[in-house]
């Protein structure tokens, strides 16, 4: 029972909030790409996988991450570190719920089956980058952003421009929320050697993340503008709105406990946003 808990550890399904951050954008996508219809299987093998491939991060970043997540007060107790859980029972795990995943993939058309190679790259790449760059958070941005341009092509099978304008504005958000995380360990990370943006953005953290929520938001709204989606939609973005600005709040002071709030109030702005579309979409009911 204790190795089982620790695989639970290993994958966060004790802290889900990283799942719910992968599914948000997905979801978007699904419905904008199938005028809020889409079908059911076509939900269920997305949720699943994201939830899938968001375990298989965390294994891929719990073990990059091994060395440094000792010395970190919000990460020294992870099963990598303590020993509950070996290297090669880390990477015989990562490959079990990459092959769910990819079996999962399968069951959709061929030009999604070859988007989800590159997705895989990117996720792996993601934990390295902090050793080399202040700019991992882009690397996520891309990573967290790809189950867009999947969910476009299963269900339409081609990538329109709209495709790549939600892939921005998440790419946008996921900066933004990435860096309030790295606002709790930045110094930890500045003892250890550890890069990040909230690093590299010094004292505009707060400023440049409200800038990139925003840029969120102006996105979306111009997505809305451009399918003319009715005030429903625009209610939602609104929601979201009040969710980053109460994120302004928390962060104020730059205290770990208000950055870490700030961090996990995201899943209420992903989930206004998906109100939206689901109530404005033509079609919806």
């Amino acid at each position: 029972m204790n190795k089982y808990h620790a695989y639970l550890q290993l994958i966060r399904m004790d802290k889900p909030i990283g799942a719910f951050l992968l599914l948000w954008p997905t979801l978007w996508a699904l419905w904008l790409a199938a005028n809020s219809r889409p079908e059911p299987d076509i939900i269920v093998i997305f949720i699943i996988g994201t939830f899938l491939m968001r375990a298989a991060g965390c294994v891929i970043n719990d073990y990059a991450d091994r060395n440094f997540d000792r010395h970190v007060e919000r990460t020294h107790m992870r099963p990598l570190v303590t020993g509950e859980v070996s290297i090669k029972e880390a990477f015989l795990l990562f490959g079990v719920l990459l092959l769910l995943a990819f079996l999962l993939v399968l069951l959709l058309n061929d030009l999604t089956i070859k988007l989800s190679f590159f997705g895989v790259f990117i996720a792996a790449l993601y934990p390295f980058v902090k050793r080399v760059s202040h700019l991992p958070q882009m690397v996520l941005g891309i990573a967290f952003s790809w189950g867009i341009p999947m969910s476009y092509t299963a269900v339409t099978q081609s990538l329109p421009h709209e495709a790549w304008l939600v892939f921005a504005a998440n790419f946008c958000w996921i900066v933004a929320y990435d860096t309030q995380y790295a606002m709790v360990d930045r110094d930890d990370d500045l003892r250890i050697g550890v890069k990040s943006t909230a690093i590299l953005f010094g004292k505009w953290d707060i400023t440049i993340v409200g800038l990139l929520q925003l840029t969120t938001l102006l996105l979306m709204a111009w997505l809305g503008w451009q399918k003319g989606f009715s005030w429903h939609y625009y209610l939602g973005l609104a929601l979201a709105c009040v969710f980053a600005l109460y994120q302004q709040y928390l962060c104020r002071n730059r205290s770990k406990e208000g950055c870490f709030k700030a961090f996990l109030n995201n899943n209420w702005f992903g989930a206004m946003v998906f109100f939206g579309i689901v109530l404005a979409v033509p079609g919806s009911s």
